[in-house]
């Protein structure tokens, strides 16, 4: 208790720094940690009149290196030559990378509010802890001494070497039972197209239907190894799955999961599809699950750190997205419905022929290709008003996609400079 209470003054360029000694003791092998030891006296410029240890340093960054001491977050002054901040720190023995992202994107001069920088932080941070809910186990059974390896190797695809080959094994297989769904779809139209009439089923007999039922049944027992295989994958990830509901409540478990019944249906009612051709066709329209699993490509694939930017860049002006869309809404309505009476008010009054659009829905049809200025020509105004409205709505067009540019481009290059510096400061954390 004695030791924990004894103070240690510091003059740091003509400022007196009081403090416990315990404080310096936070983080062991810096040159403030030192200074609690007792040949220190002898080491450094000591005062035994004042007793106090004199640094001809900067008083302004060692309020700050202090601070870290005590609160274990390492800010700097907002108006800090980064080079001045470096020799500090470089004299104290602290490492550059304990600066807190904040200050480091301020020397920089990248300006971010924090509020955004959390975002970014708690999005990172969701990727890691989407499902491991760790709780700590008193028991120390084979189940929790495996859980977290067999798990890691099953979800993180880029935790391990292991868990590398298991999600190129699993990407084979996705892209494997994608195909068989493509070939099966295109047999089932060619065997309805050939046998099915107007009328009804066409007469032709069971062994003219032998080809297509031999090329079923080899793609039926090629998808059942695909689906054997994410069967044992699925059952092993939920068995080990550290919390059920979020792993259900996970949209692309809810996908895996679903996939799994087609084969198995088509399996148990295999003797009445031959008597019930359009089952068959029915369980075909089921399999369009599969193409779902095609999301899962992307959790097996790194996204590069510029994707992954612009998925958080879309979530952060969400708001501006919106009020975007209705303007585009407001806009299509309105040059539409003025585009529609301009053409038809617009024309001869002689005039017998049949109008070139239909109705009011293909004229808002025209305002929206016009307004993204898209263009593809298969109307077009024939009247002077119809032609004034085509302009104005290519104009207003355009000034409604190009004025929110700059704001997404800001909010980007916002959330690419915090997400380039979270990457510098883990490597250099790492090393």
């Amino acid at each position: 208790m004695e030791s924990s209470k004894e103070k240690i003054i510091l003059n740091i360029g003509g400022a007196r720094y009081e403090t416990y000694s315990s404080t310096l003791q936070t983080f062991p092998g810096t040159k403030l940690c030192s200074l609690t030891e007792p040949h220190a006296p002898s080491i450094y410029d000591y005062d035994p009149t004042t007793k106090e240890f004199f640094f001809d340093r900067s008083a302004e960054i060692f309020s700050y290196v202090l601070n870290y001491y005590r609160t274990k977050h390492f800010h700097c002054p907002i108006n800090t030559c980064r080079s001045v901040l470096e020799e500090e720190l470089t004299f104290w023995e602290i490492n550059e990378t304990q600066l807190a992202s904040c200050c480091s994107l301020k020397l920089n001069n990248k300006e971010v509010h924090p509020e955004e920088f959390n975002i970014w932080d708690e999005n990172e941070q969701t990727d890691d802890q989407c499902l491991i809910v760790q709780t700590e186990r008193r028991d120390f059974s084979w189940r929790t001494r495996w859980q977290p390896k067999i798990w890691s190797i099953f979800e993180k695809p880029f935790s391990s070497f292991s868990a590398k080959c298991l999600a190129f094994i699993s990407l084979l297989f996705i892209v494997g039972i994608v195909i068989i769904f493509c070939e099966e779809t295109k047999a089932q139209f060619e065997f309805f197209t050939a046998n099915f009439t107007s009328v009804g089923y066409s007469a032709v007999s069971h062994n003219g239907h032998e080809p297509y039922y031999h090329q079923a049944a080899y793609l039926l027992h090629l998808e059942l190894f695909c689906v054997l295989w994410f069967t044992f994958e699925f059952s092993v990830r939920f068995c080990f799955c550290p919390d059920k509901k979020l792993f259900f409540q996970n949209p692309l478990n809810v996908v895996d999961f679903l996939s799994l019944f087609p084969v198995y249906i088509e399996l148990f009612v295999a003797g009445q599809i031959q008597r019930m051709p359009s089952l068959g066709l029915w369980l075909g329209f089921v399999r369009i699950v599969y193409l779902l699993k095609l999301l899962k490509i992307s959790k097996l694939i790194e996204t590069p750190l510029i994707l992954r930017v612009l998925c958080y860049t879309l979530k952060s002006i969400l708001r501006e997205i919106c009020i975007l869309l209705m303007i585009l809404a407001f806009e299509t309505l309105f040059f539409g419905s003025l585009f529609f009476y301009g053409e038809l008010l617009g024309s001869h009054p002689f005039y017998t022929g049949e109008l070139h659009f239909t109705d009011i829905l293909v004229c808002f049809w025209w305002a929206l290709i016009t307004l993204t200025t898209v263009g593809y020509g298969d109307i077009i105004p024939l009247t002077t008003v119809g032609q004034v409205t085509a302009a104005l709505a290519a104009v207003f067009g355009m000034l409604t996609i190009i004025i929110p540019i700059p704001i997404f481009l800001v909010k980007f290059k916002s959330y690419y400079d915090i997400a380039n510096l979270k990457q510098k400061l883990k490597r250099s954390k790492k090393h």
